[in-house]
């Protein structure tokens, strides 16, 4: 018999340990078990019935069937957990892993967060104020603020808004004195530009906004939109709306998640959620026209509501107070006065590319709707 050398005992002790890592290496499967999908809870600020509901369950939709159910949003009505202006706060703390709403919701925590939708939008419509947050600084602005109050979360703006009414009210508004002395619902910068015009300013969700004027707690109130408007039942307690205003020319919707639940998701999925925004601004802003428009002309129509133009007059003053207002918050708050002058900043060369740009729709819209009515000869 061989003795065994000091080669041999060597070897077969590799041949060992390499038989058991390869044993290893195939039975592992069998223990790795797959992961289930990451399940998410969020609330929306908005009441069930409301369009602004369904805009936020469309966003998860698009999340949950992009990533094939990996990840799936569930989206209850304001109220469900947190009351409608409590969203920011569960979010951050996590009682939320995210939410649906509007940045001006947040105004009594930062005064700065209102300028993504209340005001004038210095002349830019709500698409270019989103150009301006994802191109011209307001991103990184945005990050700052929240930073500012230990906000944890993340927010993706989205979903332009178009120029919102000036108001429903018991009578048409001819003059700025008719407002004052009026108890009014807005929100954000926009409670300080009513105040302005000498009304009593009441912020409220809008899922309570119908039933406080059914109740005389409000005389009037401005909303959003024809759609939300109906849905909550506003000609129920008004039959004048004032359209046209600059209160909120420029506003957009927000998607929010929880930071720490955010930081957590695979790559691909943030991928995924960040690209589901796009899509769904775009898809708002499709089925904005197509409701709104189609619920201006039922209002008119079944609901005998008579919209009014606001008086230039009117809207001169609103200017001209949100111009005070923005002064006096800038002096008061620095973060204030850097996003106003970014945005001034880009809206100077965007508005002016625009206005020299863009052709008016009002001559083709007179040419083929108006006296001549063109369009019914085609």
């Amino acid at each position: 018999m061989t003795k065994p050398t000091k080669d041999n005992s060597t070897r077969r002790r590799f041949l060992k340990v390499a038989a058991a890592g390869a044993a290893t290496a195939v039975a592992a499967p069998t223990v790795v078990r797959a992961q289930g999908p990451i399940s998410m809870r969020w609330q929306s600020t908005w009441p069930s019935k409301d369009i602004f509901h369904e805009y936020a369950l469309d966003y998860a939709k698009k999340v949950n069937d992009m990533t094939g159910g990996d990840l799936k949003i569930e989206v209850l009505p304001a109220g469900a957990v947190v009351p409608a202006f409590g969203l920011l706060d569960a979010v951050s703390k996590g009682v939320l892993d995210g939410g649906h709403g509007v940045l001006v919701y947040h105004y009594g925590k930062q005064t700065a967060l209102a300028l993504w939708g209340s005001g004038p939008g210095f002349a830019m419509d709500a698409n270019m104020l989103l150009a301006w947050h994802r191109y011209g600084g307001g991103k990184e602005l945005l990050e700052k603020l929240y930073a500012s109050i230990n906000a944890n979360v993340v927010s993706f703006p989205y979903g332009p808004m178009p120029t919102q009414p000036f108001g429903w009210f018991k009578k048409p508004v001819a003059k700025v004195e008719d407002v004052k002395g009026l108890k009014f619902r807005t929100v954000g910068i926009s409670i300080d530009v009513y105040s302005g015009m000498g009304a009593a300013v009441n912020a409220l969700p809008g899922g309570e906004i119908v039933a406080a004027m059914d109740r005389g707690l409000l005389d009037a109130a401005e909303f959003n939109n024809a759609t939300s408007d109906r849905v909550l039942g506003f000609p129920d307690v008004s039959k004048v709306c004032m359209l046209q205003s600059y209160h909120q020319n420029a506003e957009q919707f927000e998607i929010m998640f929880n930071k720490d639940k955010y930081a957590a998701l695979p790559d691909k999925m943030k991928a995924i959620i960040a690209n589901a925004v796009d899509a769904a601004s775009a898809d708002m802003s499709w089925k904005a026209i197509d409701r709104y428009s189609k619920d201006y002309v039922e209002l008119q129509g079944k609901d005998n509501v008579k919209f009014y133009k606001t008086p230039d007059a009117i809207l001169k003053r609103q200017l001209e107070i949100y111009d005070e207002v923005a002064k006096k918050k800038s002096a008061e708050n620095p973060l204030f006065k850097e996003i106003v002058q970014s945005q001034i900043e880009f809206a100077k060369r965007a508005t002016q590319w625009e206005q020299d740009t863009v052709v008016s729709r009002r001559m083709a819209y007179d040419h083929y709707f108006g006296a001549n009515a063109a369009a019914k000869k085609l």
